[in-house]
């Protein structure tokens, strides 16, 4: 994993671990890689997977068995599709919407592109 120096290294690991639900890899219920794994995976320090995984538990994303591991919580697809739209919404958007008006974007041009996107 190639991590960017504008966001701490944990939080890129949720957004790795977040990702890995979102695609299916990893489902509800299900056992995730222990720490260790997903440190030897990544190549970082156990210290910041388990730092990554106490953040998504406080998110509820994720859930510890005592002894057995962490696993997929019920409704974590559910949970990380809300905080990113959020972060969308209020982060984003607002970026993009300042990108276009100083490029003179209109937003026509956007719907347009944004349809041959989905087709």
């Amino acid at each position: 994993m190639d991590f960017k120096d504008n966001e701490a290294i944990y939080l890129q690991i949720a957004g790795y671990v977040n990702e890995r639900i979102l695609l299916g890899e990893w489902l509800p219920d299900e056992k995730i890689l222990s720490v260790r794994e997903l440190a030897m995976e990544l190549q970082v320090n156990p210290n910041t997977v388990m730092r990554s995984y106490e953040y998504l538990q406080n998110k509820e994303v994720i859930y510890n068995k005592r002894g057995i591991g962490f696993f997929v919580a019920a409704e974590a697809v559910k949970t990380i599709k809300a905080a990113k739209r959020e972060r969308f919404l209020n982060e984003d958007l607002p970026f993009l919407f300042k990108t276009m008006k100083l490029l003179n974007i209109e937003l026509d041009e956007i719907a347009g592109r944004y349809e041959k996107f989905g087709s």
